[in-house]
Formats: C-alpha cells, sequence, structure tokens
C-alpha cells in the first residue's frame, strides 16, 4: 500500500495535535495527586485519621510524583467526585473512632470504660484515656506538675476542656501555663507518649471517689431545698463544731438572694424557660417580700414584654404563704443549678 507525503503529513499533523491519554496511575498515586490538588485550593485535608503507615506511604508517593499533565489529572478528580458521590456514610471503624465521635454525650463511667476497650483496638495510647477523664480529677495535676508537664497536658486535651481547666488556675499560674504553651513545638513524640503515661499513672494511682461532689458542696445543695429557718440553724450548728467547713458550706450555698451576684445577666431567659409560668409567678410573688433585689435583677435581664406580664401576675398574686413561697423559690434556684450542672451556663464564682 502506497501513502502520499500529503497524507503523510496530516496524519503526523493528527497524532501531534491529539492529547496524550492520561498517565496509568495506582490508587496511592491518585490519593497523593488529590492531596496535591486540595492543597494547591487552600483546602488542607485532615490526615490524622490515617494511620503512621498510610500518612508515611502518602508522604512518600507525593515526594516521588513527577509532573501530572492536565488530562490525568481530570481524570482523577472525576473519579474521585464520582466515588464521593456514591458514598452516603463513613465510621471510623475502630472502637477508638467510635468513642471519639460519641465521647460528649456518654456518661464518664461509660467513657472509662469504652476506653479500655480501644487499648485493645490499636497501640496503646494514655492521651485517649486522659482526654475522657474528668476534669475534676485534672485538677491536682495542673496544681502540683510544673508548666510545661500542665503545657502538654493541656495542648493534648479537647479544647473545650482545656479552656475550662485553665480558667480555673489562678491567674499568674495560668500565664505561666499559656505562655509554656508556646514553648511545645519542638518537644518529641516519645517525650509526649512518656509523660502521657506518667500522668495516667498518677491518675490511676487516684483514689475514685464514692461521690461526685466535694462534702460541702453536697451540704449546701441540701441545704439549698431547705427552708430559710432549717438553713440557719444547721449553718449555726456548724460554726460551733467546725468553723472552716461551715465557711465551704455557705460557699456552695445558692439561695435567691444569690441570684444577682451570681447569675449572669444573659443566662436568664434561659432559667425562664425552664420553669413553667405558674411557679415562676408564686417564685416572683414570695420574692419581691423576701428578695426585692433578686426579683428586679431577674426582671431586668428578659425581654420588656415578658417583664411587664411576670410583674403584673407576680402582683396580682398578692402574698404567698411561706411554704408555698419557698418551694416555688427553691424550684427556681434548682432550675439554676440544674443548668451550670449540665454545662448549658456558668455560674459566677462567689468572692466572700
Amino acid at each position: 500500500m502506497t501513502t502520499d507525503v500529503g497524507q503523510t503529513m496530516q496524519l503526523t499533523e493528527r497524532l501531534v495535535d491529539a492529547p496524550a491519554p492520561p498517565l496509568r496511575m495506582s490508587n496511592a498515586d491518585k490519593a497523593a495527586v488529590i492531596v496535591r490538588l486540595l492543597l494547591s485550593e487552600g483546602a488542607m485535608p485532615r490526615l490524622t485519621g490515617l494511620s503512621l503507615r498510610q500518612q508515611e506511604a502518602l508522604v512518600r508517593r507525593l515526594a516521588g510524583l513527577g509532573p501530572v499533565d492536565r488530562d490525568t489529572l481530570s481524570a482523577v478528580a472525576r473519579e474521585f467526585a464520582h466515588a464521593l458521590d456514591k458514598l452516603g456514610l463513613t465510621f471510623p471503624g475502630s472502637v477508638a473512632g467510635a468513642l471519639d465521635m460519641v465521647r460528649d454525650h456518654l456518661s464518664e463511667e461509660a467513657r472509662e470504660r469504652i476506653a479500655e476497650l480501644a487499648e485493645g483496638d490499636g497501640p496503646p495510647d494514655p492521651w485517649r484515656r486522659i482526654a475522657a477523664t474528668d476534669p475534676d480529677r485534672l485538677k491536682p495535676i495542673l496544681a502540683r506538675e510544673s508548666a510545661e508537664i500542665c503545657a502538654i497536658l493541656l495542648s493534648k486535651l479537647p479544647v473545650a476542656k482545656a479552656a475550662a481547666l485553665l480558667s480555673d488556675l489562678p491567674e499568674d499560674r495560668g500565664h505561666v501555663v499559656a505562655h509554656a504553651v508556646a514553648l511545645t513545638s519542638t518537644i518529641g513524640q516519645d517525650t509526649i507518649a512518656r509523660v502521657g503515661r506518667s500522668l495516667l499513672d498518677q491518675l490511676q494511682a487516684q483514689p475514685t471517689p464514692a461521690f461526685a461532689s466535694a462534702p460541702a458542696d453536697r451540704v449546701g445543695a441540701i441545704l439549698n431545698a431547705a427552708a430559710a429557718a432549717t438553713r440557719d440553724k444547721v449553718l449555726e450548728g456548724l460554726d460551733g463544731a467546725d468553723a472552716d467547713f461551715a465557711g465551704l458550706v455557705r460557699k456552695a450555698i445558692f439561695t435567691f438572694e444569690h441570684i444577682p451576684k451570681r447569675l449572669d445577666q444573659k443566662d436568664v431567659p434561659k432559667v425562664m424557660r425552664a420553669l413553667d409560668a405558674e411557679t415562676t409567678t408564686v417564685a416572683l410573688a414570695a420574692a419581691m417580700e423576701a428578695a426585692p433585689v433578686a426579683v428586679e435583677f431577674l426582671l431586668e435581664n428578659m425581654s420588656k414584654r415578658m417583664a411587664e406580664q411576670l410583674r403584673d401576675d407576680a402582683e396580682a398574686r398578692g402574698k404567698v404563704r411561706g411554704a408555698e413561697g419557698e418551694a416555688a423559690m427553691a424550684e427556681l434556684v434548682t432550675a439554676i443549678r440544674d443548668l451550670a450542672d449540665s454545662g448549658e451556663i456558668r455560674l459566677i464564682e462567689d468572692e466572700e
């Protein structure tokens, strides 16, 4: 078969102008291409969920790949987008990963037990156990350890828990620990692992308390719900038996009179929503005589329309019998303490 010069030139031109077929790539290469593409677009992917082996393999592929033409990039991107479209839900694939997903919704006992199961699901990680520990058990460590150790501890905790612990430190101590966090960037993984094992040993050596709260807090909670006359008699007796303990109990007591000093203004609407209208009306009617400053504080920090309605209802109710009024006031106070215990509001510390 003969081909003239013109046909040969036309065929050559078509081959030169035709796009090259996409490069054949392994799945590891495709993953590296997608990560590189995301980085170029400023969308930093979260890679910490990968195992150490997978992270190392990814970095090696990023280092080993040469230039990738547009056709190959488009093909890989289309394949990745198609795979995402077909995907419904993903699950962590490990007990540790599942625990991280639902940690904040579990009881402390459940978190600790499941953390033990997670240890058998992969390499032991003391920080996983430490992160699940109740903050009150971490406070003694923050009080006695060096600022550097405390900085590592706070850096390994969930942000919300670390912030709460830092805010509870004395101001001068908090400044030192916060500055120490800035010095943790050069600490090696081996050191962090050793610190984690040491802190976990300390936590495991702590006796598990039989009660969730301190003795003074428990007495204070009981007296919060008691009648004023009973509360005064008990405190008088405690003053004679143990003045220091009596002082702690007084700090733990939260009564209607304490509302203006301990309740944040912005949290008043949350408290009002936690009570039914009848209880609120009776409590305010009784407190207009027993704790007028607290009543005004509550009314001033809600909507004007609601405040006017509650004031009219309370005044129309008139004088409330002692037991009925105290019960309603105690219910309002209990609602405040319940919101504080659940973390929905934060009470202002009593400076007295």
